[in-house]
């Protein structure tokens, strides 16, 4: 049997942080300069807030720069078509571009030089090879190749040297016969549809612990793969180890994974620089703290980005991981400011709820949380299914999952227990909020 390397690249992977910081603050310097020099809008904002890319002393120093998010995105690329006035490259420098469409629908661009595409995809093998992958293993790629950044990330498990299919996203029933015919060791959806898959195999009579060869999973897009009671649910129907990824189109794929430790989310630091704000106060949270996702690409040369509010909410560690490696780690993805709802004053994320739920056997794990407005407050229901095994009255079983609500998140919402199946199954991405606050008004 081969003895295989630990790392990637191990220089990088296990870079002290004080040279690690060093580094980025080089990168960090190159990349302001050349958004300034050649991007007209990096420019403008910059002089308004009145900051040049020679302010720059120390990586604390990027506060002082203004924050841009998805919507300056969409504008700009309306506003200085095709791709926008923050691209910092001629057109025939760019080799690839993929695209989102946010509220709006308006598709948005992320363009990539070959360079930049390079980079991604070692990236992406880095990230692979870090959760276990090896030459010996066949890949499923189950995520979308139409225009979505994770299509090409199959390119960094040819190459790790896998076996790679290119499944992309076709009916389950098709995606289980490929499971059964080729066998592959690992595959890669999101959170929700791993588990709608599961359950697909269980109805289709297969028990995907024994019928298939999963031994990984990777999972990404929400805030299932980092909650410890959704990834032991999605274990137990597949007996797979899960391993959470996170990644948004606008910089590249994958920018963070769990490592065979699976002690949080290895962050590519040498890529993209992280802060963590209050969303409200734009303030630092401390360390371990909840905040959002501010980033900086630190190499990108096509379309780089500045202090980029991403919407997302996390809590990180600078902690050492127990493998070695030294970069940032994410405690995990706790969801999205889009998605939090305050009721009552607190706070509440899909997330929290799914925690609550997914570790009750007496559920199937699916749920549903519905809003709505009841003497000009908001007024929360969540919706869950009763477990099969699980006959009669279920008042009981609402009272208990109201209780534990109370007890963890400070708020008693309606419990509205369902039969086995009766809520939507996602083949992508699950939509768990449904605001009627303007239909109840």
């Amino acid at each position: 049997m081969s003895t295989y390397k630990p790392y990637w690249d191990p220089e990088i992977e296990t870079m002290p942080r004080d040279k690690l910081k060093a580094y980025q603050l080089d990168l960090l310097k190159k990349t302001l300069e050349l958004c300034y020099n050649k991007s007209p809008y990096y420019k403008k904002i910059f002089d308004e807030a009145g900051v040049k890319p020679d302010d720059v002393k120390s990586l604390e120093d990027i506060k002082k720069f203004p924050t841009i998010d998805k919507k300056v995105l969409r504008e700009r690329q309306v506003a200085a078509p095709d791709f926008g006035d923050l691209v910092c490259v001629p057109e025939e420098e760019i080799v690839y571009i993929s695209v989102s469409s946010g509220s709006t629908g308006v598709p948005t661009a992320s363009p990539f030089t070959a360079q930049d595409f390079e980079d991604f995809q070692d990236f992406e093998a880095r990230l692979f090879w870090s959760s276990g992958m090896r030459p010996t293993d066949r890949y499923c790629h189950a995520l979308n190749f139409t225009l979505f950044v994770g299509g090409p990330d199959v390119i960094g498990a040819q190459k790790v040297g896998a076996l790679c299919i290119w499944a992309g996203t076709i009916p389950s029933e098709r995606l289980l016969a490929i499971f059964k015919q080729w066998k592959p060791t690992i595959t890669w959806t999101t959170p929700s549809y791993a588990w709608y898959l599961g359950e697909t195999a269980q109805q289709m009579g297969y028990d995907p612990k024994k019928d298939f060869n999963l031994k990984k999973i990777f999972v990404a897009g929400e805030p299932g793969g980092s909650i410890p009671e959704t990834r032991e649910g999605i274990e137990a129907i597949w007996g797979a180890k899960v391993y959470d990824y996170y990644g948004l189109s606008d910089i590249f794929g994958a920018c963070a994974g769990m490592c065979e430790k699976r002690e949080g989310l290895h962050w590519a630091e040498d890529h993209i620089l992280v802060e963590v704000i209050n969303p409200d106060t734009g303030e630092e949270v401390p360390e371990g703290e909840r905040g959002e996702l501010v980033l900086t690409s630190l190499k990108k040369k096509a379309r780089p980005l500045v202090r980029f509010r991403t919407g997302d909410i996390v809590s990180y560690t600078t902690e050492i991981c127990s493998c070695g490696r030294t970069h940032l780690r994410l405690h995990g993805i706790h969801g999205r400011l889009d998605d939090m709802l305050i009721i009552r004053g607190v706070n509440v994320f899909p997330s929290d709820i799914e925690m609550i739920v997914r570790k009750n056997e007496d559920l199937t794990g699916e749920y549903r949380l519905v809003v709505t407005e009841e003497k000009h407050m908001a007024k929360l229901t969540v919706e869950v299914e009763h477990a099969p095994h699980i006959q009669g009255d279920t008042t009981q079983l609402a009272q208990r999952i109201q209780k534990e609500c109370q007890s963890i998140l400070g708020i008693r919402p309606e419990i509205k227990i369902l039969e086995p199946g009766t809520l939507p199954r996602a083949t992508h991405k699950a939509k768990r909020v449904l605001d009627l606050r303007k239909e109840s008004n």
